[in-house]
């Protein structure tokens, strides 16, 4: 078992097709910690299909330790909107400082992608950690996939000068 109170060493790169399948687990893996039952996570399945089309047209990173992939985020378009569509961390390393890693890689990202602010249809079990590093509740969404009201979170790259507000990487 991880040691919960050491940070993790992991090397961050672009996801390629060939990462489609250990993301797709990660995927389930990371929304299972919540606690959600076998039905619920049997219902949502399909929507945590990562695909090589998603892969190839979108920023989407990936943390990787020993060449086994740990955590991940992706952005995508919806409905004319860009949303952080992804991010999730293994289970085995929550709380070790893989997912403020992986924000600041994703505010890195936005940023070159010309990104002047995002949206998060966030877990409700994660919308504290999105709240704390900045994001603003900016009203409720209801999931396609499961039929959920789940917080729907606004994170501002941008002011009206176009300055650059969040420029730190990691």
């Amino acid at each position: 078992m991880n040691d919960r109170r050491t940070r993790v060493i992991a090397r961050l790169r672009r996801a390629r097709a060939d990462d489609c399948a250990p993301l797709s687990r990660l995927a389930l893996r990371s929304k299972a910690y919540w606690g959600y039952d076998a039905a619920f996570m049997e219902m949502i399945r399909p929507s945590f299909a990562i695909t090589g089309e998603y892969i190839e047209g979108w920023p989407v990173f990936l943390a990787e330790k020993s060449s086994t992939p740990i955590a991940f985020y992706g952005f995508r378009k919806i409905g004319g909107d860009v949303f952080l569509a992804d991010m999730f961390v293994d289970p085995d390393y929550v709380r070790r400082g893989l997912g403020t890693l992986l924000w600041s890689h994703a505010l890195t990202t936005a940023g070159l992608e010309a990104y002047p602010h995002f949206f998060i249809e966030s877990d409700p079990n994660a919308e504290a950690f999105y709240l704390r590093l900045g994001c603003k509740r900016v009203g409720d969404i209801i999931s396609a996939d499961s039929g959920r009201v789940l917080p729907l979170l606004r994170y501002e790259l941008a002011s009206d000068a176009g300055t650059t507000i969040e420029s730190s990487t990691t």
